[in-house]
């Protein structure tokens, strides 16, 4: 059942509709999906009163403009901007109430690059696999939102109260990503590896949903023969041909060919969601369990 329905009026660069991701279909061969930044989702979900796993609108970088379709509760987190109800301020980080027929509006953000917008009852998409994300890598689930597009809106809980500040970090200066070695960190130059605590990288521009992508020093190999396709999981850094680590986000393959010098724990990946490209980023190595 469905009480309203938003309609993309300005999609933005790159809007989608997310929730928590597919979990448990790894083999057959289908990448998790879901929001980059999990707790932004969450706590957008948690101002309007739904589960933590209700589907909502993932931004990139420009923002999008929807208009409700009957009277709406919203709220936006992620990424700072501009949020604006038919031409008015209205706040980030906090419920909002839409009346039928007004434009709510996400402006580019002044920081990090993934908004959420989130609205009372979840965006109702049929599930696909157990869940309503768009996944850029198999296109799975709903397509990346255009104008004139109509997403349902669920049934709101009855009776859920509204906190009214849900804290969260500030995006990223520097990106520190915590690196768990393995299983092909022997792969390497030993040097090569101890040094990727030490030298300096930055996020490239060529980075997606499905990867963080570097620049900096590359990561030598010291073995170079062939690898056989194997699984692949969240977090796990890459190293292909020119040495520079890629970091998989939720968009992944779930099978790779290039060694994984390690995993990055899922804990850090919100903030490699937001860090925008020039932003230095810091591996700090972790051994043992």
């Amino acid at each position: 059942m469905t009480v309203a329905e938003l309609q993309v009026v300005r999609p933005g660069p790159l809007t989608t509709v997310q929730d928590l991701g597919r979990r448990g279909v790894a083999h057959l061969g289908v990448p998790r999906a879901g929001a980059l930044d999990e707790p932004a989702l969450r706590a957008a979900n948690r101002l309007v009163g739904n589960e933590p796993d209700a589907a909502g609108l993932e931004t990139t970088l420009g923002g999008c403009a929807v208009r409700a379709l009957g009277p709406v509760v919203v709220a936006v987190t992620g990424a700072p901007s501009a949020v604006r109800v038919d031409d008015r301020t209205a706040a980030w980080g906090a419920p909002v109430t839409v009346p039928d027929g007004a434009v709510i509006e996400v402006g580019a953000a002044t920081h990090g690059v993934r908004g959420y917008l989130a609205v009372a009852g979840g965006i109702a998409v049929p599930p696909v696999l157990g869940s309503r994300s768009a996944d850029l890598l198999s296109g799975l689930g709903p397509a990346p939102l255009a104008a004139g597009d109509r997403l349902p809106v669920g049934v709101p809980k009855p009776g859920r109260p509204l906190p009214d500040l849900v804290p969260l970090p500030a995006p990223p200066t520097e990106l520190v990503l915590r690196l768990r070695l393995g299983p092909h960190a022997d792969w390497f130059e030993p040097q090569s590896v101890a040094w990727l605590a030490r030298d300096h990288y930055t996020v490239a521009s060529a980075g997606n949903r499905i990867a963080l992508r570097t620049e900096g020093p590359a990561v030598t190999r010291a073995r170079h023969v062939e690898l056989a396709s194997e699984g692949m999981v969240l977090g796990a850094v890459q190293i292909p041909p020119d040495g520079r680590p890629v970091v998989f986000l939720a968009d992944h393959p779930t099978t790779g060919g290039y060694p994984v010098v390690g995993v990055v724990p899922r804990a850090d990946l919100a903030a490699a969601a937001q860090a925008r490209p020039g932003t230095p980023l810091r591996f700090v190595l972790l051994r043992g369990r």
